[in-house]
């Protein structure tokens, strides 16, 4: 269960470089609140059996950096104790993005995986386009997201838009670099989750080959159909075995979670 870290399940890495579009830029919040707590169980499978490996937890709150108020969105990530001796995650990001264009002012991540560690903080200069790091000055482009603001940001784009297999693209700076990030929007179907059944929204990001994903489009993704946009399922083919990611709980929702059927 190689490299099962938050990173792994919130990052999708293209192969092209493409920047997002003009209608992107300021895209504004109507999906979440603050006080928002989404817990994920992450579960691995080899040969048909799922095991609870680990978890992840995503929590937003309000802020203020210096004095511009933000939305300060925390995801930290951890293997079970039964794990840790295999194979021990403590993960975690921290992300702070501008309360009315959802655009990241900062970004840390700190990281333990299996006895790797990296500790990078990045500040984003949007007026002039660059992306200050612990390791330097690099340039971005507009509307340029973090891991964590990224999946903030894509819970609230207007799916309404978009017909079955248009692809949806934004910018991401992750380990100094710039990359695009799309999904493929695939409309709608009933998922049943390991929480409950849900009318979803499902996507395919098109990953890149070398991580512990395979490449291509083989990655699906569900939120929920209603204006939370709440994940629900990650599922994927791994190197061995395949991996899925559930949604287990969740707080303080911006509206009903009029898309839950029934639960489990």
């Amino acid at each position: 269960m190689k490299r099962m870290t938050l990173l792994a399940f919130c990052l999708v890495l293209l192969t092209s470089r493409l920047d997002a579009g003009d209608e992107f830029c300021g895209i504004r919040n109507v999906a979440f609140k603050h006080s928002e707590s989404i817990t994920f169980k992450v579960f691995y499978t080899l040969a048909g059996v799922y095991i609870g490996a680990g978890e992840a937890k995503f929590i937003a709150s309000l802020e203020k950096l210096n004095t511009t108020p933000v939305y300060h969105l925390v995801g930290d990530g951890k293997t079970y104790s039964f794990y840790d001796s295999f194979f021990k995650v403590r993960d975690r990001y921290e992300s702070y993005v501008d309360t009315a264009s959802l655009q990241p002012y900062k970004f840390i991540r700190n990281v333990y995986e299996g006895g790797y560690t990296k500790y990078q903080t990045v500040a984003f200069d949007h007026q002039n386009n660059k992306a200050v790091t612990n390791e330097g000055v690099f340039n971005v482009p507009n509307c340029v997201q973090d891991v964590v603001s990224a999946i903030y940001y894509a819970r609230n784009i207007d799916f309404s838009k978009y017909k079955v297999n248009d692809r949806i693209p934004f910018s991401m700076f992750l380990d100094n670099e710039t990359y695009n990030l799309y999904i493929r929007y695939l409309g709608k179907e009933t998922i049943k989750t390991k929480y409950g059944k849900f009318k979803a929204i499902k996507f395919k990001p098109l990953l890149v080959k070398g991580t512990i994903f395979e490449g291509g489009e083989k990655m699906e993704v569900w939120v929920s159909d209603d204006a939370n946009h709440l994940p629900l399922r990650v599922e994927s083919p791994i190197s061995v075995g395949s991996v899925k990611v559930d949604m287990m709980d969740y707080k303080n929702l911006r509206y009903p979670l009029s898309s839950l059927i029934s639960l489990r």
